[in-house]
């Protein structure tokens, strides 16, 4: 007896601690009860306390939605499995329905967690749908990048807490948002791809142990150094400082930077108002009017991260490692993050095999992008340079990897044999240097300026 009522009191006990958790159940196993389909013609069924949802040819991208609206802060888990690799799919989250959107068919648009059982490995990210697309490419977390194995389950978890969406796929830490878009509410869906070929129809993605929290909602930690996709223009996130991460522009002064090979802000070719940093347009020529800025500080290892936007025709850069102890005329030397408008401006088609592009290292490497993972001129793109203690540099253009390469190596050394940095004595391997951004006479504008020094 005395064994019957311990056991009673636990159950009680752990009942009123799921209660406290405020975790509710989205999904009964038994039906689809509570939830409806509002675009595609993809398969849905519940069968053995799973939803399954199943691909079906000439089928556009398909939504199974909650009828419960999440309003609020919420952490929404589930377990989610896919039985093959030639599709993706996602999990909706604050997002909306369109209705007078596709010819009055709908679309749904909002927040989608990534499932990506490719060898891209960019489960966990946070894609945009029928919006914004990618806002963070999984690619940006290296650590965070796994394998979505097809054919087995996967733990789940989004936490949406005011303007921060964060991820994990099986414990680990994925994605970090903080998002301009404040706004909480919308709906949670979830997604069966369309396929592009006739033999893909049939494959299943199974979702199970859907559940949300609402209330009491304790965040998880995140580790330091994970990079943040931050959409707030030049402000940096509590986690960010934590993590170490610096503004090289405050969004409204000159503070930090000076001309090159001068010893204070140019006072003309460049602008600071309305949180930009904006070379102005001159004759097209490098260097010929404000000149180049450089930061009063030099670094070594670190991660610089920039929003830039380009106008039609534009012509700019990010040097590092700069060290202006060249003296030479025209633009300061130095490694460079091209920034160009490859269709209208002609140097996308000099150098050697491209390697003058947008996010290329210019005159040594080509940046290897696809047209879909950067924006026309006139629109907002991040670029971000890696440099590691080790001497890897990456390049990234909005969260995807263009090129990496060692520098110092004699592969790198090669390339500046070809190139027109030859003229230069141990080219781009300075143990420090300065950052630069490069006035090449058209206008470009700069915010959300960052960098993290790494040991």
């Amino acid at each position: 007896m005395k064994q019957i009522t311990t056991l009673f009191i636990l159950l009680i006990a752990l009942n009123s601690g799921a209660q406290s958790n405020n975790w509710q159940s989205l999904f009964d196993g038994k039906t689809l009860k509570g939830w409806k389909q509002l675009t595609g013609s993809a398969i849905y069924t519940a069968e053995n306390g799973m939803i399954v949802g199943t691909t079906v040819d000439k089928s556009p991208n398909s939504f199974l939605v909650s009828d419960q609206r999440l309003t609020s802060d919420f952490v929404l888990e589930m377990e989610t499995m896919m039985t093959d690799a030639n599709t993706n799919s996602g999990i909706q989250f604050k997002s909306n329905f369109d209705t007078k959107a596709n010819d009055g068919k709908g679309r749904v648009y909002g927040y989608q967690y990534e499932l990506d059982p490719s060898d891209r490995k960019w489960s966990g990210g946070i894609y945009d749908e029928g919006r914004r697309e990618w806002l963070y490419p999984a690619s940006n977390n290296p650590k965070g990048q796994l394998l979505f194995t097809p054919n087995v389950f996967h733990k789940v978890r989004i936490e949406c807490i005011g303007n921060t969406v964060k991820t994990w796929l099986d414990g680990t830490p994925v994605s970090y948002l903080a998002d301009s878009i404040t706004s909480n509410e919308g709906i949670l869906a979830l997604q069966v791809h369309s396929i592009g070929k006739a033999k893909d129809a049939g494959i299943k993605i199974f979702w199970k142990n859907i559940r949300v929290q609402t209330k009491n909602i304790k965040p998880l930690a995140f580790p330091e150094g994970i990079y943040v996709a931050n959409f707030i223009p030049n402000k940096l996130t509590p986690y960010e400082e934590k993590s170490d991460w610096k503004l090289l522009f405050d969004g409204k002064t000159s503070t930090g930077w000076v001309g090159a090979y001068k010893n204070s802000f140019p006072d003309k070719g460049w602008e600071l108002k309305d949180g930009l940093l904006k070379v102005l347009s001159s004759n097209g020529s490098e260097s010929t009017n404000g000149g180049d800025i450089v930061t009063q500080k030099e670094y070594a290892a670190f991660d610089l991260s920039f929003d830039f936007k380009l106008t039609d025709g534009a012509n700019s850069g990010i040097k590092y490692f700069v060290t202006l102890s060249e003296k030479n005329s025209g633009s300061a030397i130095g490694l460079e993050y091209q920034l160009l408008d490859d269709v209208l401006h002609p140097d996308a088609k000099l150098g050697r095999d491209g390697n003058r592009t947008l996010g290329s290292l210019y005159d040594l490497i080509k940046a290897q992008k696809t047209e879909r993972f950067f924006r026309k001129p006139g629109n907002w793109n991040t670029g971000r340079v890696i440099v590691y203690p080790n001497n890897h540099v990456e390049h990234y253009l909005n969260g995807v990897k263009v090129l990496e390469y060692d520098r110092g190596s004699q592969a790198f050394r090669d390339l500046v044999a070809q190139s027109k940095y030859k003229v230069w004595p141990n080219f781009g391997e300075a143990e420090k240097g300065h950052i630069l951004i490069q006035d090449h006479g058209n206008e470009v504008s700069f915010r959300s300026i960052k960098i993290r020094e790494l040991k």
